[in-house]
């Protein structure tokens, strides 16, 4: 394969391409309660889900160094594509423009591009898919990057969360309004904005009622979903993940549906039940 994807840990690497030639992914630092765990998928969900709701203070992120990002770019492949979460959540974008900014003084022959997913998790993999299928067109870097460039402005990222703990902790949610959240069963449906920063699109009185709202405010903003991938994350709750695909079929018919589950930085801030559309 003469290109290369790299991404970092805040996506989902579908599970058929771990450990492939041309796909690398750069992790970030997770910090829990004292502890650093590099989220390399070495500790399991269930694992990290416990240390999550058993430490007082909200868990940290830190993003990868420049020189991970220009490490990850080796392989002799001559165009690598890079792939972060939202800019607007992290340093990740600008610690990858650095990294391969430098990989590109020394591989001045080698086309790089870095994409601002302005979203996370499957988000940054139907990014990868994109990149896939129109390299496998056979079309040119620069109209690989533009045609994926396109893909991002007009993809919706929606989410809805079970458990508010983390909102709560990391100071975002008053303890007395995540208490009253918990006993009214209230679950916030949120979406990420067109500059990748997130903010709650509505609100809804238990699980099931949010999805709901979810799978409408999905409909209501996707045009010619019959020409789209439609992409789950999900945080251990593959069922419900699956009432959620089922329930956007149900609304409108796409070209493919794909589900992961949540890797360790997604994880943490969607964190038990959270569940992740983006299309």
């Amino acid at each position: 394969m003469d290109y290369k994807i790299v991404m970092d840990s805040s996506g989902e690497l579908p599970e058929e391409l771990k450990g492939q030639e041309g796909y690398a992914k750069v992790p970030l630092t997770l910090r829990i309660d004292g502890k650093e765990i590099v989220d390399d998928g070495s500790v399991d969900q269930k694992t990290l889900l416990r240390m999550i709701a058993e430490s007082p203070v909200c868990p940290q992120t830190a993003c990868p160094s420049p020189e991970a990002f220009r490490e990850a770019c080796e392989g002799g492949a001559s165009r690598v594509y890079v792939i972060t979460i939202s800019a607007a959540l992290s340093g990740c974008y600008q610690s990858a423009v650095i990294g391969t900014n430098i990989y590109e003084e020394d591989h001045p022959d080698v086309k790089l591009h870095v994409f601002n997913s302005r979203s996370t998790s499957v988000g940054m993999t139907l990014i990868l898919m994109k990149i896939r299928e129109l390299e496998g067109k056979g079309l040119p870097f620069e109209e690989v990057v533009s045609g994926t460039e396109d893909y991002i402005r007009n993809y919706n990222t929606i989410f809805v969360l079970d458990n508010l703990e983390t909102l709560r902790k990391n100071g975002r949610l008053s303890r007395m309004k995540a208490v009253a959240a918990a006993l009214l069963k209230i679950k916030p449906v949120c979406y990420a904005t067109a500059e990748g920063q997130i903010d709650q699109l509505d609100q809804a009185r238990g699980i099931n009622r949010a999805i709901v709202k979810m799978a409408e405010a999905v409909e209501q903003r996707t045009e010619h979903p019959e020409n789209k991938i439609l992409g789950i994350s999900y945080c251990n709750c593959e069922d419900r993940a699956a009432i959620v695909r089922d329930e956007l079929k149900s609304r409108m018919k796409v070209r493919d549906v794909i589900m992961v589950p949540t890797g360790g930085l997604s994880t943490v801030y969607s964190n038990d039940g959270g569940i992740i559309v983006v299309i």
